[in-house]
C-alpha cells in the first residue's frame, strides 16, 4: 500500500483536525494513531512535518499586492505545477477564495508535499487545509469546501 503524504493529511483532516468540539490532539497522539492505522512511519513523519510547516507559514506575512500585480511562477514551480494547476491557483485568487499571501502559503505547502505530480484535486485539499488553519476565513473555507466535495460522488456533505 503506497500512501502519499497528502493521503495522510486528508485522513488527519477528515478525522481529527476538523473536530471542533474536541481539543487538538498532540503530535505524539497523531503519530501513534496514524501508525496504528497502518500508515508507514516515514510518511507519517513527513505529514506531521508538513503540518508544522503550515503552522510556521501562518506567521510569515506576505504583503498584499494590488489587483494589477501578476504572479510569475519560478522555473522550479513551473516544473512542478502544470498549466492547469497554475491556472487553478490564479482562478481561486481571482474569485476571492485566496488572497495573494494565502496563494503563496498554498504554493509553499504544495511544494512541501514533494509529490511527483501535483494535480488540481491535490490543490483543492491543500487550499482547504490552509484556509482551515487561518482564523477569519470561514466564508472562503465554505466556498472551497463546496469545490472540493462537489465532484466527489462518495462525499457526504
Amino acid at each position: 500500500m503506497k500512501e502519499s503524504v497528502l493521503d495522510i493529511l486528508i485522513h488527519l483532516f477528515e478525522n481529527f483536525l476538523d473536530a471542533q468540539d474536541e481539543p487538538e490532539p498532540s503530535r505524539d497522539a497523531l503519530k501513534q494513531e496514524l501508525e496504528h492505522a497502518g500508515y508507514p512511519e516515514r510518511e507519517v513523519e513527513r505529514a506531521l512535518e508538513w503540518l508544522e510547516g503550515l503552522a510556521d507559514d501562518q506567521g510569515r506575512a506576505v504583503a498584499e499586492t494590488s489587483h494589477r500585480a501578476m504572479r510569475v511562477f519560478s522555473v522550479h514551480e513551473t516544473a512542478r505545477f502544470d498549466a492547469g494547476v497554475r491556472g487553478y491557483l490564479m482562478h481561486l485568487e481571482n474569485i476571492g477564495i485566496l488572497s495573494a499571501s494565502q496563494r503563496e502559503v498554498v504554493i509553499d505547502r504544495l511544494l512541501a508535499l514533494e509529490a511527483d505530480d501535483i494535480d488540481i484535486e491535490q490543490v483543492k485539499w491543500v487550499v482547504l487545509m490552509v484556509l482551515f488553519s487561518q482564523p477569519g476565513q470561514e466564508q472562503a473555507y465554505e466556498r472551497m469546501e463546496d469545490l472540493v466535495f462537489e465532484e466527489r460522488p462518495d462525499a457526504m456533505h
